[in-house]
């Protein structure tokens, strides 16, 4: 691929004579944000469709612009994965940024379930254990993605995911005191607390309803069991249009519709993913869950080295973390 780095441009300049003189041939429109528009574009340098999302400086707030926007650059840049869309090239003038990224030419899975409805076990399987792989990769870089849901999972042509939208993205720093010999960077995915609330109301996790420090690493994985129990039962598992509701609702355990059926071990790994924080599913027990296993064409033999080098540490180090993250209404 072609480098991915910031280039300037003069200012004054429309977008589309920028695009063009970048070599690309701006089409229609695919998609809206807060702060711009996503475009389908041809770039005759390499013959290929791509994404361009144009973020006009003039709409975006300081804190996107400052924080958000550079952070989602800078984590993009350093990932490459078949389940990720990949990042290619960053352009900025003195209005606008313009992002060029892979093109996912089958729309997104909130499209396809509105569409088509609930999915069968074995289009959940795959679209999840693609999702699981994706999610692997990232956090063993030490990266928790903080807006998973079904809008941010898009299709290529061949209807494989491809997970989207890093605006809230994040790469934790590193614990060099913990196994200082080991060769990982270390990142513990059991003592790191954020504390910007990120993402959609229906698919963040208790502990972010509330308010509190949480661990980044385990709303990812709440998120995908939110994930999860939609594409098996084709509606979220919480009302979302009353906040008192849905942080009661996310405090009991999900019950699943009596009119559909679901396996039992899919429903288990969605129970393991949707309940309090001490007890919920790393990603590593994820990618190595007897379901999900079930459908994964390959195993991340090396994205499993690298998270248990992160998560298997001693108890004593993250049994004051837990208690922190436990929650009373």
């Amino acid at each position: 691929m072609w480098k991915a780095d910031i280039i300037e441009s003069p200012p004054g300049t429309s977008y589309r004579s920028v695009m063009e003189e970048y070599g690309y041939e701006v089409g229609k429109v695919i998609g809206n944000g807060s702060y711009g528009t996503v475009y389908e574009a041809y770039f005759t340098k390499q013959k290929v469709m791509v994404a361009v999302k144009i973020i006009s400086k003039k709409k975006a707030s300081d804190e996107y612009l400052n924080k958000f926007l550079p952070r989602e650059i800078q984590v993009m840049k350093v990932l490459r994965h078949k389940y990720l869309i990949n990042f290619y090239q960053a352009i900025e003038t003195t209005t606008r940024v313009y992002i060029i990224l892979e093109l996912a030419q089958g729309g997104d899975i909130l499209e396809w379930i509105q569409r088509y409805g609930a999915c069968s076990e074995a289009q959940a399987g795959k679209w999840f254990s693609q999702l699981t792989l994706g999610i692997a990769y990232l956090h063993s870089k030490g990266i928790v993605h903080r807006d998973l849901k079904l809008e941010n999972l898009l299709l290529d042509k061949r209807e494989n995911v491809k997970i989207s939208d890093f605006g809230f993205a994040k790469m934790v720093p590193s614990n060099h005191s913990l196994r200082s010999n080991s060769p990982y960077r270390q990142v513990n995915c059991f003592t790191h607390l954020s504390q910007t609330y990120c993402g959609s109301f229906a698919y963040a996790c208790p502990e972010i309803l509330l308010g509190l420090p949480y661990n980044p690493f385990l709303s990812d994985t709440w998120s995908m069991g939110v994930i999860l129990y939609t594409l098996m039962v084709a509606h979220l598992p919480f009302d979302d249009t009353n906040l008192k509701k849905l942080l009661r609702e996310t405090q009991r355990e999900v019950t699943f519709p009596s009119s559909i059926t679901i396996p039992q071990e899919c429903k288990n790994l969605i129970l393991h993913m949707l309940r309090q924080a001490t007890k919920r599913a790393t990603i590593l027990d994820v990618v190595k869950d007897p379901w999900v296993i079930k459908f994964q064409s390959e195993q991340p033999t090396h994205e499993i080295r690298l998270l248990e080098a992160m998560c298997q540490i001693p108890f004593s180090a993250t049994s004051n973390r837990h208690q922190s993250l436990d929650y009373h209404i």
